[in-house]
């Protein structure tokens, strides 16, 4: 229809408006922050801004109805004067771009790199990474050169190491963007929406306040030197649980390894218990330890912590329980079972307000049923096959207490025995404990660390070949539980 034609002809004109406006080099900032949205052989041919809009239009990024990249990519290489243009302001762009941005912070990343290099760190960079560079000899841009190095494969979304070593040798500042851009990828925070620039020339900066608010913005006054890295711990303070107190809070491992009648002793849990202490003393918590207590005991034990009043300056409260087990229940010295629900119950909002909105995660190492014939040198924690069980099976989600910020890891599918090499100690908590040393110091949270542990116990088969063992953790987290990264390397 006529209307149609004439508000295609209007957005068409504005576009040839925009490129009379943009100039080479604005032109060669496009074309780099679209790399990673349209076919690197046809930016190569890119001569204009028009060129650009074209292959945006055909990849269909940009009609005439939707123009949020288009500004979002004017926000980006700063011509703000431009967005009016496409009927956007600067703050209307902040504000819809952690829902609808699409350049991705590695992106974002290069290219605040490229704007901060001077012609004499170029020379530099240049210089130091010669033998990774074509023999003839061509000058570059700091653009240039990021495209050339990534053509290479030196520099990937997910490899920088190349990027921190020759900053690290030329300029402090451009590390810390890098390092920056490290731990937001860590923290996983899907927007890097924040324009240093802006900081630098007023000295504000608006943060996206990711919030049940939905996305408003906050103007902080920021005297911080290092405002990026104030940004990040802001951005992740939002999004996990508070782990900066003054205390840690309190790990308790209860280790059962000898039973009063006919259940046999677990050779090898005090090695898992010792690696446990370690590990979680390592993390800034209070560990104790207790051994081979009474189903009695277990459950008095509870309630003496539960009633702690020193969890009011903690920020959270682990509790690691190794013995053998029923579904859905452990065994006591005594040989009677308490219920995992109700030891996990004794910590619930109103059984232990100091705990309130704190996470309390719990790791469970018991043979939940017995379904499996005892191999040779790797022993069940099952009870013995003529004990018949008394339970139907229950799944650690079945034992969760119905309300939020807990986490139970378990050792087995229920129903399977778990198992425990005599030497080597119980599988999950032997994971466990190196998925922690390996994956705390990257920034990875709780959940994203126990899939790595599924996955490596899903592995290790045992010399038969048959019988795995996954642990399936269950949870009522409302927040990522990032545990802050230690200062000292990990014990093993």
């Amino acid at each position: 229809s006529n209307m149609e034609d004439d508000a295609s002809l209007k957005f068409r004109q504005q576009l040839l408006l925009l490129d009379e406006n943009l100039v080479a080099e604005d032109v060669a900032a496009l074309k780099f922050l679209c790399t990673d949205l349209l076919p690197f052989k046809k930016l190569e041919n890119v001569k204009s801004a028009v060129d650009i809009f074209q292959l945006l239009m055909a990849e269909e990024y940009l009609n005439e109805e939707d123009t949020f990249l288009l500004a979002e990519l004017l926000y980006r290489i700063k011509c703000h004067s431009l967005l009016k243009k496409l009927g956007y302001t600067k703050e209307k762009v902040q504000e819809c771009l952690p829902e609808k941005g699409k350049v991705s912070p590695y992106r974002q990343m290069l290219y605040e790199l490229s704007e901060n290099i001077t012609g004499d760190m170029l020379k530099d960079i240049i210089f130091l990474l010669q033998n990774c560079l074509p023999r003839r000899r061509i000058t570059l841009s700091a653009l240039e050169l990021l495209i050339l190095l990534e053509k290479q494969g030196l520099l990937t979304e997910n490899n920088v190491q190349i990027l921190e070593d020759v900053c690290m040798n030329v300029s402090p500042d451009l590390l810390e963007t890098v390092s920056c851009y490290k731990r937001a990828k860590v923290c996983n925070i899907p927007s890097f929406n924040i324009l240093w620039s802006d900081y630098k020339h007023t000295g504000k900066v608006w943060f996206p306040f990711i919030s049940a608010l939905g996305s408003t913005f906050w103007e902080v006054r920021s005297c911080l030197p290092s405002c990026k890295l104030f940004f990040l711990s802001f951005l992740q303070k939002m999004t996990s649980y508070k782990m900066d107190g003054p205390h840690r809070g309190f790990c308790l491992v209860i280790n059962n390894v000898e039973f009063d009648r006919s259940l046999q002793e677990r050779k090898g849990s005090c090695k898992d218990a010792e690696e446990l202490e370690r590990v979680f003393t390592w993390l800034g918590l209070d560990v104790r330890t207790y051994k081979n207590l009474t189903s009695w005991e277990i459950k008095d034990l509870m309630r003496t912590w539960q009633h702690l009043q020193d969890h009011k300056d903690r920020d959270c409260f682990i509790c690691c329980i190794l013995s053998h087990g029923e579904s859905g229940a452990i065994y006591g010295k005594d040989e009677e079972l308490v219920s995992i629900r109700m030891i996990m119950s004794h910590f619930t909002a109103k059984q232990c307000p100091q705990l309130f909105e704190k996470p309390k995660l719990f790791f469970i190492q018991a043979c939940q049923g017995k379904e499996i014939q005892r191999p040779v040198y790797v022993e069940a924690d099952a009870q013995i096959p003529e004990l018949p069980s008394m339970q139907q099976s229950v799944s650690p989600s079945e034992s969760i207490p119905e309300e939020a910020d807990f986490l139970l890891g378990m050792a087995t599918i229920d129903g399977y025995a778990s198992f425990r090499h005599i030497q080597q100690g119980a599988w999950y908590i032997q994971s466990l404990c190196s998925k922690l040393q390996l994956l705390v110091p990257r920034g990875e949270d709780i959940l994203s660390i126990l899939t790595e542990v599924n996955e490596d116990v899903g592995r290790r088969v045992d010399r038969l070949g048959t019988k795995k063992q996954m642990p399936q953790p269950a949870y009522t987290l409302r927040r990522k539980f990032i545990f802050p990264i230690p200062r000292d390397p990990p014990p093993s």
